[in-house]
Formats: C-alpha cells, structure tokens, sequence
C-alpha cells in the first residue's frame, strides 16, 4: 500500500480552502483521501476502527499482505496533512448504535451524526465496504459453533494487533468447516489450521475450476497444507443441543449456467449425508455496510443494499459521494482502491464549480 501516495509532499497544490470528509478507512477510503489531498483539499477521514486501513488490517492475514507496508501507506498520507479520526463511528438517524450491536461499535469512543459532518464539509465521500455477512438461512445457523468466517478473522487480528484480549477470538475447536470456495474461506481455513483445528474441511457447491479462490489459490494455501477441500456438498442444517455437534450436507451436481456465468449448483435429492464438526465458518459473501438506511440524509440505496451512485460516484444527496464495494458490490482490494482514485478527480470537479449535480 506504499503506493497510495501518487503525488509527492512537494508536488501537493496549493490549499483550496475546501474540506472533504471520508467515511471509512479502508482501500476505497484511502485512496480517495490520498488523492483528495495532492488536489490541495484539506481531506478528514472516520473510522470506527482503532486504526486507518479496513480490511487491510483487521480481515487479511499478515501472510497475505505486509502490513507493516499498509501502516507506512497510511504515515504517508499523515505526513502530507491527511486526518484520521479513529475509533468514530458515523450514524446516520435519530437513534445512536448501541455499543452491543456490533464488535465494531463497541470499539468506538466517539459517535458522529452524519447529517453533521455533510454540513461542515464540502463533500463528503462514503467508502464504508462491505463488513456484514451473508447468512446460509438453514436450521441451527445461531448455534453457538456457527460463526461468520469474516468476523472470525476480524476477531483474530484484533487480537494480534493487541485491540482485544484473545478471549474476545471465537473458539476455534478441533474438527472445523469452512463453508465457502473464495479467498475468505481460504484464510479462515488457514488461520483455523494455525490456530489450533486438527483437522480443517473446506466445503464448496461448485468444483474447484468454479471457485472464485482459484484453482492455484487452493492448491497452494490449502491442499499443500494438508486441508480438505470437498467439492459439490453443500451444508443444509447444523444440529446440536447447546452448540454445535454435527452438519448435515446434500451432494451437489452442477446444471446450466446462472447470471455469473458458472454451472448452477443442484441440489441431488435422497444424497444427504452427516458429519461431526466443532466449528462452522461459513465465508458465503459480504453485503454492503452504508452507514444508514435507505432515505435517511437524503441518499436512497439500491434494492441490493449499494448506495445508489451514477457513473460519477454521486449519491441522491448533493454533496455527497460513494465510492468502493459499499457503492459497486464486493470486489478485491484493487478495484477498491482503484475507485476511490478515479473518484477523486471528479470530486475535485465538484468543489471547483466544475460538475453539476445528478
């Protein structure tokens, strides 16, 4: 992340006297901010985290991404007048989250109304991703062994960046399932491994030629370390009498292709089988987090949950702007990041008289 910077300290414009905010820390955040800022604009930027970066930090492992680089990315941006307000989360509406909602919320020491910081900015950009997780929606999903894989890796860097006590990590157990065939099921499937799990299955509806991960991504994070990956099951109920103690799958045969393009899994009626399990981490995709709901401060969402931008990331509030997966749906970090810096120059646009509202 050492080239979020793309101007240098003496390259940076003169001080326009206009102010952005960004919601969120994250790629799309920073990349935004870093741009924002060699335009000459004085750029603020929120999150609810104790540290600029998102997922970067607090849902990739270190053996992914260096993330000593990240932290000097992110000194970068201080060093040239970027300001990062840690540990706040933005709301938007008459109720303040409370502090038990959400891991997230409770790690946040100040809470701001994003009705005000839209009236102290000139912009305002929102790049606040995609942090909540899809449900499976069968029997027994809340059992207590049943975690979402991507607050489970959250939970574990929290805890080895020293933001949280390790009782705060959910238990890991000896027999675990990762459910799923994306890079997120690779890493929990990994950190399981590293964390303790005898034995880590990986369970996914397609074949490994579907898997959003990759083939070599698999073979080489997975397979070379001694994890299962089960093609063509699919979990369908998980039993248990006060935590989890068992799943029950289906065997899976792939139909037509469906709107992405890849053989529709089918379910084979009369293939249910069962199996012992510890822990269930399902890794079945993120849903956008914008920090409020449809309508409130003026910006409506789409009927998928985005924030309904055009093509020059405008919301259907004047002013305010979204960029990243919290506008575009789940991506990798590239595209992310590659949005909040083709964002900025529009943006730039805006505060210079340049761009008319939608």
């Amino acid at each position: 992340m050492r080239f979020l910077l793309r101007c240098k300290p003496q390259t940076i414009k003169p001080p326009t006297g206009k102010k952005v905010a960004v919601i969120g820390a994250g790629p799309a955040g920073l990349g935004v901010a870093a741009q924002l800022r060699c335009f000459g604009h004085e750029v603020h930027v929120y999150d609810a985290l104790p540290e600029p970066s998102g997922l970067l930090l607090f849902g990739i492992p270190a053996w992914r991404v260096n993330k000593q680089d990240i932290r000097l990315g992110v000194k970068e941006l201080v060093d040239i007048g970027v300001k990062f307000h840690t540990s706040t989360f933005v709301y938007c509406g008459d109720k303040r989250p409370s502090k038990e909602e959400d891991l997230a919320i409770a790690l946040a020491k100040e809470f701001v109304d994003l009705n005000e910081i839209i009236s102290q900015y000139d912009a305002t950009v929102i790049a606040t991703g995609t942090w909540k997780e899809r449900e499976k929606g069968v029997p027994g999903e809340k059992l207590p062994g049943v975690y979402g894989a991507l607050e489970f890796l959250f939970r574990i860097y929290l805890y080895e960046l020293g933001y949280a006590p390790k009782e705060q990590m959910f238990p890991v157990g000896s027999k675990v399932l990762v459910v799923g065939g994306g890079l997120t099921a690779i890493d929990a499937a990994v950190e399981s491994q590293i964390y303790g799990a005898k034995k880590v299955v990986v369970a996914y509806r397609r074949t490994l030629n579907e898997a959003p991960a990759g083939k070599t991504e698999i073979e080489r994070n997975l397979l070379a370390r001694g994890i299962e990956f089960r093609e063509l099951i699919d979990p369908i109920r998980f039993e248990g009498k006060d935590r989890l103690e068992k799943v029950v799958f289906i065997k899976m045969r792939l139909g037509a292709p469906d709107k992405s393009g890849r053989p529709h899994p089918e379910p084979v009626p009369g293939s249910e089988f069962e199996e012992e399990y510890d822990t269930v981490l399902l890794a079945i995709g993120e849903i956008p987090t914008p920090p409020f709901a449809s309508g409130c401060a003026g910006i409506q969402l789409t009927r998928w949950g985005t924030i309904d931008v055009d093509n020059n990331f405008r919301t259907t509030r004047k002013g305010v702007f979204a960029v990243g997966d919290v506008a575009h749906g789940p991506s990798l970090i590239g595209k992310a990041l590659g949005a909040g810096v083709r964002a900025a120059p529009i943006i730039n646009d805006y505060l210079e008289g340049k761009l008319n509202w939608r």
